[in-house]
């Protein structure tokens, strides 16, 4: 010991070897409180994002939803219009919602152009507010129109029908509730048929598909093949 603080001994190296030492430790533990900060900052990153991906899944799940919920909407107002469409005596009964020279009937119709045009083939079709508000409107407007024009309609009836028009559509009415009638034979419910066609005729401009459903339920049902046993 007593060699090693004789004169001559570079006893200050000690001293260099602790602050080195001191110095490489100091390092060494700003190293591993970076490290940890960049752990940190990674994970609340990751974080984020996950809660990013959530919010944004969540979001688009509320919008199909939504879409949806319009969809139906939309298809309650056609179902409504094609009571009309396909029943040749709900016509008779309110001849407006087929006249086309009527502004109500118009209306409602350019409406639903506008609604079907903006309708998406399913719900995952739309993935922005803006296009499901644009569709959302367009629903709302076509309902509002045809609630308008259905009332109206019900509540002029035939008025603005002369007093033999008005009979002759009392006539196709009657005419037609003989031609859908089972009871009646297969004759006597085409000549009904017929018949009420012709009363109908220039009276009232009937949709193709209600013709068509109409003949469908006059046609005679054609008999059951007999089962062939071997």
């Amino acid at each position: 010991m007593d060699e090693l603080f004789a004169d001559g001994f570079p006893w200050w190296m000690i001293w260099v070897g602790f602050a080195v030492f001191s110095s490489v430790g100091e390092r060494f533990r700003r190293g591993r409180k970076r490290h940890h900060r960049h752990k940190v900052h990674r994970q609340a990153e990751a974080r984020a994002e996950r809660e990013r991906r959530d919010s944004a899944a969540a979001w688009l799940d509320q919008l199909r939803r939504d879409t949806a919920a319009v969809m139906a909407d939309h298809d309650a107002v056609n179902a409504r219009w094609l009571e009309y469409e396909l029943d040749v005596a709900k016509l008779i009964d309110y001849p407006m919602m087929s006249d086309v020279r009527e502004p109500l009937t118009v209306e409602f119709l350019r409406a639903k152009r506008a609604a079907d045009g903006l309708r998406p083939q399913q719900a995952e079709d739309i993935s922005t507010t803006e296009r499901l508000q644009e569709y959302r409107d367009a629903v709302r407007t076509f309902e509002v129109a045809f609630e308008i024009a259905e009332r109206e309609a019900r509540r002029i009836k035939d008025q603005h029908f002369t007093g033999p028009e008005r009979q002759r559509l009392n006539t196709a009415r009657r005419l037609l509730t003989m031609a859908v009638d089972r009871a009646g034979t297969p004759a006597e419910r085409q000549l009904a048929y017929r018949r009420a066609r012709k009363e109908l005729d220039g009276l009232l401009a009937l949709p193709p598909e209600a013709v068509a459903a109409l003949e469908r339920r006059v046609a005679p049902e054609l008999p059951q093949r007999p089962v062939r046993h071997n």
